[in-house]
């Protein structure tokens, strides 16, 4: 697995008491920064959704990292958790 950095992180409450969240970081060997972002009713079940952080890289790595995050749950464990730390709440 390439090595992952991110950058910033956030997690907050909405009007509806659900939480949304991101994580933006960057994946060893490529030049394009992404951002997940997360949204959970209860904090328990999360759904996200990967873009471009800044300006669309190659589609092709596009696709890797998000084939990485489905694929690896300890990667996707530490976005949210960076997401989750980052807002103040307990992961």
């Amino acid at each position: 697995m390439s090595k992952v950095t991110v950058e910033r992180a956030g997690m907050q409450r909405d009007e509806e008491n659900n939480f949304v969240g991101y994580a933006v970081f960057s994946v060893e060997g490529q030049t394009t920064e992404y951002e997940i972002t997360f949204l959970s009713k209860r904090g328990k079940d999360w759904d996200y959704s990967l873009n471009f952080a800044g300006e669309p890289g190659p589609e092709e790595e596009f696709l890797k990292v998000d084939a990485l995050i489905e694929a690896d749950d300890e990667l996707f464990d530490d976005l949210l958790d960076a997401a989750i730390d980052a807002g103040g709440f307990e992961s």
